[in-house]
């Protein structure tokens, strides 16, 4: 990290996300370019349109109405054939996806032949394989009944026209030490009402399908992720009256730098899900557990892209320039950027975002900003935020560990037992709310019984914002809602 500061109120902090079209057209590839042209097609135009209308005639599981409604079910019969037809139109676009795109047309057949009942699109959806294609500014066509994530739960049929984002220098981390062969970093180029949400991720098992396959991919939107973090970042810097290092007003002005460092970010994050001294899952898929446990779960991968990155700039900066590669200078720069962007993202983005019913992404940026607060890298002195720059990394890869001995330990720990001292570390460091019975000490009864006794006792917000949050919050209010829908 450098020292070199700019104020966050100068030039050097400017490029508002709504101008995200026109920053990268200068930057884009003729395929990009050729990509964004799909959107104003008639094909995408009417596809979007028919999908578009068919979610206002589905129910929440993606089926049409009752058998005997006959009246939605002709006219979802009507918007399918578009829907099939719009696909068949801009196939010849996606020669990539060949397969999937034959297959989704199949699924819609059998939908509508079936009388629209729940969707089944388990074909296709195994048939789309964009990690079997990592190439940068390679565009795809999903189109699936799903739920999307942060956004609305009901399946309904959803649309979106994506490209990869796959710059050489991620090329080469997931070649070596980061492998990650699901990881798929996408950019929106247009997307139905589902997706004008604050989703940013595109997941397979988010779709409608009679059974549950292996998973072989996992998509993350870097556009909307770098935008809502300039726009929020930007505000917040100004807010507090921050003092940006120069690297970091960089990030915030230039789009597709942020989008690259975002790139870095998930994809070691994602890749550290299923990695380390795990208590065996660390999610627990499909069982019921204290919200403060995901908090702990997704700040430990950022944590971790967090140290990753003080690793790669340590061993790169220690070799003399002129060895570094023109990949190497540029892997180099955007692990110091990762670094400001996990901090800043977490520290002003994360703990506003959401309501505070189980905010678990905002509990974990809560808990980052105390944690440096409590060890003197962080200060808020004067209404004004500062940093011991040259002392954050240590501070932070500290709290890695924290988390980390937590899961080694916990190894060896009945489960309720986990989640006790997982409270216990985040308590040590943040206050719970003065109700909260976690705190006071659980009762025998709660401590003798299921696993649900526990869980039912944590508050919804079991650990409130602090006074330093509730202030912010208030004047970050209205960007923070800007932000939904944002790409």
């Amino acid at each position: 990290m450098s020292e070199n500061s700019t104020p966050a109120h100068t030039a050097a902090v400017v490029g508002e996300p709504e101008v995200v079209e026109d920053e990268l057209l200068s930057q884009t590839s003729p395929a990009t370019r050729a990509n964004r042209a799909l959107v104003e097609t008639p094909a995408w135009q009417n596809l979007k349109r028919a999908a578009t209308r068919l979610q206002e005639l589905q129910l929440r599981d993606g089926s049409i109405g009752e058998a005997g409604d006959t009246s939605d079910h002709d006219e979802a019969a009507r918007l399918v054939q578009t829907v099939r037809d719009s696909i068949r139109e801009l196939a010849p676009s996606f020669e990539h996806d060949a397969d999937y795109l034959r297959l989704v047309d199949g699924d819609f057949v059998r939908w509508a032949d079936g009388g629209f009942g729940v969707p089944d699109f388990l074909d296709s959806l195994r048939a789309f394989q964009p990690q079997q294609n990592r190439v940068d500014g390679l565009a795809h066509l999903v189109v699936f009944p799903m739920y999307t994530q942060n956004g609305s739960t009901n399946r309904f049929v959803e649309a979106v026209l994506v490209e990869t984002i796959w710059p050489e220098f991620v090329h080469d981390l997931e070649a070596g030490d980061y492998e990650n062969k699901l990881f798929v970093p996408i950019r929106f180029l247009d997307f139905t009402p589902g997706y004008d949400t604050n989703s940013a991720v595109l997941f397979p098992e988010t779709v409608a399908m009679r059974e549950v396959p292996t998973f072989t991919w996992g998509a993350i939107f870097a556009d909307r992720e770098a935008a809502r973090f300039r726009r929020v970042v930007t505000e917040a810097a100004s807010i507090t009256r921050l003092d940006l290092p120069d690297e970091a007003a960089a990030l915030l002005a230039d789009q597709q730098l942020a989008e690259h460092t975002f790139v870095m970010w998930d994809l070691i994050h994602d890749r550290t899900h299923m990695r380390g001294d795990l208590p065996f899952d660390p999610f627990m898929i499909k069982q019921r557990m204290p919200y403060f446990l995901y908090s702990l779960e997704e700040l430990r991968c950022d944590l971790t892209a967090f140290r990753e990155s003080v690793t790669v700039q340590a061993a790169l900066g220690a070799r003399d320039d002129a060895s570094l590669s023109e990949i190497e200078r540029t892997t180099l720069r955007m692990a110091g950027l990762v670094q400001y962007a996990i901090l800043f993202d977490r520290l002003f983005r994360f703990p506003l975002t959401g309501d505070r019913v189980r905010n678990y992404d905002g509990l974990g940026g809560q808990l980052l900003f105390a944690w440096l607060h409590q060890r003197g890298v962080l200060h808020w002195t004067d209404t004004r935020l500062a940093f011991d720059w040259d002392a954050v990394p240590a501070v932070v890869v500290a709290l890695s560990d924290a988390i980390n001995e937590l899961y080694w330990r916990s190894i060896d720990r009945p489960k309720v037992a986990h989640w006790l001292a997982a409270h216990e570390l985040i308590s040590a460091t943040l206050a719970p709310h003065p109700a909260s019975a976690w705190a006071r000490g659980l009762p025998d009864e709660v401590l003798q019984g299921p696993p649900k006794g526990y869980t039912d006792a944590v508050l919804d917000d079991e650990f409130p914002l602090s006074m330093f949050y509730e202030a912010l919050g208030k004047k970050m209010a209205p960007v923070i809602a800007s932000t939904k829908g944002l790409h």
